[in-house]
């Protein structure tokens, strides 16, 4: 099934136009998206290259950039889409195939203490509501097994007020929203 301008359903390029309104058939390779971003001498593919294999629509292109590091490495910066001519919002596909990438189990392997720190920075604020960094740090810190990295900013920091030792709770309505994100996710499923 199609939803125009060449766009199947059941590729990973439907889904992303399903869920972020990107059309990535808009894509006409000028490559200004990747001589821009400023992560992009560590991407591999490139982000105009993660864009060509979607606009593949097959599924072992769609596979590639699922399993790809470069998708982990996004800033979310807005340079590329600020270079654009064709407005492709390319942080808004990216949060597509983090997401796509964590459901279906085919994160990059050298992303793991990338995926630990987003994983810990959401549950973060879906318990509290807003950022703790001592939460976020502590949990980042289980997961990684890094336990000792970085422990001598702490008092640095904390003696400059940066951080916070009792987390402000404001979850009333961040817990609406995850709800809200589980319900909806629940009925596509």
């Amino acid at each position: 099934m199609s939803v125009g301008h060449g766009v199947t359903t059941d590729s990973l390029a439907g889904l992303i136009h399903q869920q972020s309104g990107v059309l990535v058939q808009r894509c006409y390779q000028c490559g200004k998206c990747s001589a821009g971003c400023p992560a992009g001498h560590e991407m591999d593919p490139a982000p105009s290259v993660l864009l060509h294999l979607l606009q593949y629509q097959h599924p072992e292109s769609d596979k590639k950039v699922l399993s790809s590091y470069s998708i982990w490495l996004c800033l979310t910066c807005h340079t590329c889409i600020s270079r654009c001519p064709m407005e492709v919002d390319l942080p808004k596909v990216m949060d597509v195939l983090r997401a796509e990438s964590l459901h279906r189990a085919l994160v990059h392997p050298r992303a793991k203490d990338i995926v630990a720190f987003h994983k810990s920075f959401i549950d973060t604020i879906r318990n509290f509501g807003r950022l703790w960094e001592i939460g976020l740090i502590a949990d980042y810190k289980l997961r990684t097994r890094h336990f000792l990295q970085d422990v001598v900013l702490a008092p640095v920091m904390f003696h400059k007020g940066k951080l916070s030792l009792l987390p402000h709770f404001q979850s009333r309505f961040v817990n609406r929203i995850f709800s809200g994100l589980q319900k909806r996710e629940e009925q596509e499923s």
